[in-house]
Order: structure tokens, then sequence, then C-alpha cells
């Protein structure tokens, strides 16, 4: 007797971004749902049904993807071999920011080679919260590309078995000095008190760590698309801003121009 299975995947990009790139937007959101198959040790028997919300706020939509599904090994002889167990708990579904809207403060520095120091220091600190999990860390952002003007904020990406599984990572990080930000769906924001060093927690298979790294990779090698960024960061500080979801969607259309060309050149 065969057994299907509802498989639903959420994902949550800005406004600006969904409205200049849907395609793509699908495109990640549904390998993401093929990877969660995989991992579940499911294949797939229809098309994914999707459905659009636009979430409080009205600066980021939520894409949901739902699909029917069917254990592997049920239509295959020798199914793939499943090292995950999935996601712990159902994610949230909002977007809550710890401490209320703040103050704006937005200033570029030249690029300073202490933010590669203190990325390696806070690197060390995780691994050293962490010391019992399997986790990646990177260096992400305009701070990680050397000779790129930023604002003074050092961003890490830290990637965990399952980001719902709050128990398993997010009392060691407060543990080790930083703050809980940002809780919502398949992301979490720690941050040092000063608020000099923001830590991006993901789970595992999240297209979108993959989108920070082929940002920062290109940008550290095309000269032409690094002056690019910094000049459309320059001018969009000239303007005046409340909100810092607003500035981040204002930058949307020409880091979307960016990757493109990043995707072309690697052949992805």
């Amino acid at each position: 007797m065969t057994s299907h299975q509802h498989l639903v995947l959420a994902s949550v990009v800005t406004r600006a971004r969904w409205r200049g790139g849907r395609r793509e937007v699908l495109r990640a959101a549904r390998s993401a749902l093929e990877q969660r198959a995989q991992q579940h040790g499911l294949r797939l028997l229809t098309e994914p049904r999707e459905d659009v919300d636009v979430l409080p706020g009205g600066t980021r939509v939520r894409i949901t993807l739902s699909v029917e599904a069917v254990a592997a090994r049920q239509l295959w002889e020798d199914p793939p071999v499943s090292t995950s167990s999935g996601p712990r708990r159902p994610d949230v579904t909002t977007v809550e920011l710890v401490g209320g809207v703040e103050a704006l403060r937005l200033e570029l520095h030249e690029h300073d080679e202490r933010w590669a120091d203190a990325y390696q220091e806070h690197r060390t600190r995780i691994r050293d919260a962490l010391a019992a999990a399997d986790v990646r860390i990177e260096h992400i952002g305009s701070t990680a590309v050397p000779g790129l003007a930023a604002k003074p904020v050092v961003d890490v990406v830290l990637v965990v078995e399952d980001v719902t599984a709050e128990e398993d990572y997010l009392d060691a990080l407060l543990a080790a000095g930083y703050e809980l930000r940002v809780r919502e769906p398949g992301h979490r924001l720690v941050r040092t008190p000063a608020r000099d060093v923001h830590v991006h927690v993901y789970g595992r298979g999240d297209p979108a760590v993959d989108e920070y790294l082929l940002l920062r990779d290109h940008l550290r090698s095309d000269a032409r698309d690094r002056a690019l960024y910094e000049s459309t960061k320059r001018a969009l500080l000239t303007r005046r801003w409340d909100d810092m979801n607003a500035y981040a969607d204002a930058k949307t259309a020409v880091i979307e121009e960016i990757k493109a060309r990043a995707r072309a050149r690697s052949g992805r």
C-alpha cells in the first residue's frame, strides 16, 4: 500500500526581491523543497502548489509550496539513504523582532582589514560554543569583500542541522555573549550587544546560504561589479531611510543583476 504525505516548505523574501525576480525566487524555493524531500526519503508526486502572502509590515513576502509525496522506498528497489530526520518541529510563521524597531544609523566605512580579524574571532567563539554540533560558518556581506566599503557590521552565516531546534544552538550562543534579535521563518539572527557582529542562522540546505556565498565570491573577484555595488550603496545613503528593510529592498535590483552575472560566469 502506498502512503502519501503532504510536504510543505515556506520561505521569506523581501517584497522588492519578489517583484523583481519571481521566477528566480520560485526556482530557489522549489530546489529547497526537492532537497527536503530527499532528506526525508520522499519522492514528489505532483507539481508544487504555490501560495504567496505579504507578511505584516508589507516589506516581506512568504512563499509557501505544498506538494504530495510518497516514500521513495515504495517506488525504488534501492532507495537513497537519508541521514537527516528533518525539522524537529514546525517553524515559526511570523517575523519576531526582539526589542522592537530601532533607530536607523547608516554609514559606509572604507574597507578595514580588522573586519576579517573580527570574523575569525567570532568564528572561534561560535565553534567553541557549539563544539558538539556539526556546523558551517562563513564570513558574508560587504565586510567579507576586500576593497569594498561597508557598514561597520561583520555578518556571519551559521549553518546548523535544523534551525527549528533552537535548543541545540541558541542557548549556547546566548551564553557566548550574543543576543537574539530576529526570529522568522527559516532564519534566526543573533548579534553582539555592541551590534557590530550579526550571526545569521540557517538550516542545512537552505538556498539563502548559497545566495550569500555566490554574491560574496563574485564581488571578491569582479572589480567592476564591486565598484557598481559600492556606488549604489553610496547613492542610496544620500536619501533618508527610516527602516533597514526599506534600505535593503532598495539594493535588491542591483544585487539580483550582479548575481545573474555571477551565475552566467559560473555556468549555474
